[in-house]
């Protein structure tokens, strides 16, 4: 009954927020909405966040996307996500697994220069050795953006576009090296006052 209700769906999904520090936040969410070409993945918005399904590949270019527009507007914007792969997971919504492995996104979003400082915490869930995954990905994490350590996290700092590179790396990597279920939990944070690049 358990793999029944887990199924052999490939699903990869992202629940998120972002947070505009502005007083046009609604306006701003609403362009990087429409902005980032969604078509490729399941999308919903409810009062709390919005939630994105499908290949792990446009699920990553498709947050991403979301979180630059919103970046380049010059305000303060945070990114909150919780992405997760795995059993127990999704069993519907496999329509949008037809699609290629082509990101809709990439083109409009690979030459935008944006700084950002970001937190994440990697779980690969249903395995004996996962202290040793983690360290192994915090490493890996190393070849795309300065690492540090933080409480209960890794700090990252960097382009935008290398940290969601990173943090797709390692996802995928936890995923292919055996985690049946993997939940990473990251922020970002664009164009903060208290930012100091370098």
């Amino acid at each position: 009954m358990a793999n029944e209700a887990c199924g052999t769906h490939k699903i990869a999904g992202a629940s998120f927020t972002v947070s505009p520090m502005s007083n046009n936040f609604v306006a701003i969410i609403l362009d990087a909405l429409k902005k980032a070409d969604t078509s490729k993945v399941w999308m919903e918005t409810d009062d709390v966040t919005t939630t994105v399904r499908g290949k792990m590949i446009h699920v990553f270019d498709v947050t991403k996307a979301i979180f630059l527009e919103a970046a380049t507007t010059g305000e303060h914007v945070s990114f909150q996500a919780t992405y997760s792969f795995g059993c127990p997971g999704d069993s519907a919504g496999d329509v949008y697994m037809a699609e290629d492995d082509h990101p809709l996104n990439a083109a409009s979003v690979q030459d935008i220069k944006q700084f950002a400082a970001a937190k994440f915490s990697l779980y690969p869930l249903g395995g004996g050795n996962y202290m040793d995954i983690i360290y192994d990905q915090i490493e890996a994490m190393k070849q795309f953006v300065d690492v540090s350590h933080a409480h209960y996290s890794t700090r990252l700092r960097g382009e935008t576009n290398d940290i969601f590179t990173g943090l797709e790396s390692v996802f995928r990597a936890t995923v292919e090296g055996g985690s049946s279920h993997t939940v990473m939990t990251v922020s970002v944070s664009a164009n903060s006052p208290s930012h100091t690049e370098g």
